[in-house]
């Protein structure tokens, strides 16, 4: 049986979120915003590099100090945490998945290759991007934990 990943939980309480927003008019305001995605991870070094160097997102100070986190900006106000002690690596689904937008998708690809990190389209049957039907160009891999990251050049 798969387990339900917390990344899935969080998607459904945005979706949730956004919903209830959305009922109240496009003019009211919005009440609600994200302040910070954990991810539970096994190795927290391992994690902490690959966040750092493979997906470049900037490290940033974690109160505790107990060398069981991680924080990292994902753009104001959010924040990325990552919390020492899970037991194992466990499969995840790919619709379970953490979205960065980068500038210039061909610029990350080369950063991705460098470090010999493999990546694939939506399908998964290709290295060559996926093109949406609005032109935004995806591309997904795994992190040291094998939670799914996507990649794209979405610009708005």
């Amino acid at each position: 049986m798969k387990r339900t990943t917390p990344l899935f939980l969080f998607c459904i309480l945005l979706l949730t979120i956004s919903t209830v927003n959305a009922q109240k008019g496009p003019d009211a305001p919005l009440k609600v915003r994200i302040n910070h995605i954990a991810v539970y991870v096994y190795d927290l070094e391992k994690s902490r590099d690959f966040y750092e160097n493979i997906v470049q997102l900037k490290r940033i100070p974690e109160p505790f100090k107990d060398g069981l986190h991680e924080w990292f900006s994902v753009g104001e106000p959010a924040q990325l945490h990552l919390i020492k002690g899970a037991k194992e690596i466990t499969e995840h689904s790919k619709n379970g998945h953490i979205c960065f937008s980068v500038p210039v998708i061909d610029d990350f690809i080369q950063n991705l290759k460098k470090n010999n990190i493999s990546y694939t389209n939506w399908k998964g049957d290709s290295d060559q991007p996926t093109v949406r039907v609005d032109g935004v160009k995806q591309i997904y891999f795994k992190d040291p934990d094998g939670n799914w990251i996507e990649i794209n050049d979405d610009h708005r």
